[in-house]
């Protein structure tokens, strides 16, 4: 086990223990500050002293990289997007055995080595620089080579090595052939640059996607999808088989749908990227679902639920039992919601549950299990195991068929709380779905406490949104007389360099909350139509999807368009 970094200093006779007392009540209270910046901070040790104890820690050579000569290539191999992103800078080669030295800002993260390991495919060493010694080297050796995914293409495109290759692998599965196209340096330094920067730029997904002409490469930010680039068609199977390599999947087979998993850390925090391979008419169609918990927010208050709704739901997600569902399309942000909820209620003295089709997020304290249905781990199968768990709070990632619903309402009326997801257009219609399943309308109201209904609207970049008056056009998409618009604000974003001029950042949800009570219950007893049932919601105070959107937009979070794409028109 290594020892103390504090313990190191002292022995070094760089500290005595009274000032480590000092620095260690200090970084206690500063929170998460690394010990040595706690230490330089407060003036008790110099910053080079730091370095040297972190070398003497971890057993790596301290640099000064001012007095370091770095070869040309070596900024090559490492591109400027992967220095930056991983605060490295590449320092040598070794001739026998090609490993790579990096000087790091960051030395403490022990994944920074595997995930350039991953990236490279060669062995990587480290060595310690201080932070302002690496960001002074990136600016002095990549000045003038800030390398764009155009400037790559187009070095692909001149490679002739690498057409022969394609010529050779194209029709034929030539393995050799597609083994050494994957493993070339521009393949791999196109696909580092393109993960990097959908990372970066907080892309939910990236689609490499084989047309008959052309190869498309596009990324999805913030439920949009963008256009990249496109690299020479023949390089199709190259960069499939390469992404295969990085995800252990068999790259010899080609005709079946893969699934697989790639792991990278990047400024010490994990990201998870799903893989997904499918055969097509033209080649193998590949997406990237890329998993990073700091764009996920896990806090109910930050998911952009009005107060008086949030207020609701803390008090209906703490009954002890019943159902609640969250309804919504695919990618509304169900599973986000849920996941916040969990973690609001995860306390030491309850027992959750969890049952998914994947497990996205793992959250300390929660027991999660993952769905396979091909060897008869279902929803339903899962969920009768689990009540044998001894739970108090159950997830069932989505309620698809009549046994699950059955076996959830049963696990609801013995005692537990239960969460689920289904697929509605809008709260009330959930009630409907559930008959329609097929379960009794006196099960429904003896389990059901709420439905939340949701939908997920880009943001407008705080940067360049704009007031505007709308125009009469606008004024009937949203169902508002023009008179009624002049008493109100709106917003749209101009577009700026911070949000790649698309003039949005980021997405929030509009929520619909609705929580029974004893006349909604009689209602569905006498299996009221769905539209008398949504106007008895909405007189119990019900704010409908649309409702909600219209404050997010006066309030200048989000524009007309984004509330009108994603919710219906209700009768005003």
């Amino acid at each position: 086990m290594a020892r103390k970094l504090g313990t190191i200093m002292v022995d070094m006779g760089y500290l005595d223990d009274d000032a480590l007392w000092k620095v260690l009540e200090e970084q206690k209270r500063s929170g998460q500050e690394l010990l040595g910046k706690v230490a330089t901070r407060l003036g008790v040790v110099r910053e080079d002293q730091v370095l040297k104890a972190l070398g003497e820690q971890l057993g790596m050579k301290v640099v000064k990289l001012a007095d370091v000569t770095i070869p040309a290539e070596l900024t090559e191999l490492v591109n400027e997007s992967m220095a930056t992103a991983y605060k490295i800078v590449p320092v040598s080669q070794s001739k026998k055995d090609k490993s790579i030295t990096v000087a790091m800002a960051e030395p403490q993260n022990p994944s920074t080595l595997d995930s350039l390991r991953m990236f490279l495919s060669t062995e990587i060493k480290g060595a310690i620089a201080s932070e302002a010694d690496v960001t002074a080297a990136i600016e002095r050796l990549y000045a003038g080579h800030h390398e764009s995914i155009q400037d790559v293409v187009k070095q692909i495109q001149q490679d002739k090595g690498l057409s022969q290759l394609a010529s050779r692998g194209q029709n034929t599965v030539d393995l050799e052939a597609i083994e050494e196209m994957a493993e070339a340096a521009p393949v791999r330094k196109l696909l580092n640059m393109v993960l990097l920067l959908a990372i970066k730029d907080k892309a939910s997904d990236i689609h490499f996607e084989p047309f008959e002409e052309e190869y498309k490469m596009r990324y999805r930010v913030d439920g949009v999808l963008y256009e990249l680039v496109p690299p020479p068609r023949h390089l199709a199977p190259a960069i499939a088989s390469r992404i295969k390599v990085m995800s252990n999947l068999d790259i010899a087979e080609r005709r079946l749908p893969q699934d697989g998993r790639i792991q990278l850390a990047l400024g010490g925090n994990a990201v998870d990227i799903r893989v997904s391979t499918l055969p097509t008419m033209f080649g193998e169609s590949v997406v990237l679902r890329i998993l990073d918990r700091t764009v996920v927010q896990l806090d109910l208050k930050k998911l952009g639920m009005p107060e008086d709704t949030l207020a609701s739901w803390y008090q209906v997600v703490e009954k002890p039992n019943g159902i609640i569902l969250v309804t919504g399309p695919t990618s509304s942000g169900k599973t986000t919601t849920l996941y916040a909820t969990l973690n609001h209620l995860n306390r030491i003295e309850d027992k959750i549950i969890t049952t998914e089709e994947p497990v996205e997020y793992d959250i300390e304290g929660l027991i999660q299990i993952p769905i396979n249905s091909e060897i008869g781990v279902t929803f339903a199968a899962c969920l009768r195991a689990i009540l044998r768990q001894d739970p108090d709070k159950i997830l069932v990632g989505e309620t698809r068929d009549l046994e699950t619903a059955e076996i959830s309402i049963q696990a609801s009326l013995t005692g537990h709380i239960v969460f689920t997801t289904l697929h509605t257009n809008d709260a009330p219609s959930a009630i409907t779905r559930l008959r329609d399943m097929g379960l009794p309308t006196f099960l429904i109201t003896a389990t059901v406490e709420a439905v939340l209904a949701q939908r997920l609207v880009r943001k407008l970049c705080v940067n360049c949104k704009t007031e505007f008056t709308p125009a009469a056009e606008l004024c009937m998409e949203m169902g508002i007389t023009q008179e009624y618009a002049a008493t109100k604000k709106f917003y749209y974003g101009k577009g700026c360099e911070k949000c790649n001029n698309t003039g949005y950042k980021g997405r929030m949800g509009i929520y619909e909350l609705l929580i029974m009570n004893d006349a909604l219950r009689e209602m569905i007893v006498a299996e009221a139509s769905l539209d008398d049932f949504r106007t008895a919601c909405r007189k119990f105070g019900m704010r409908t999807l649309r409702e909600t959107g219209m404050q997010m937009i006066h309030n200048g979070a989000s524009s007309i368009e984004e509330v009108v794409r994603e919710t219906m028109l209700d009768d005003f």
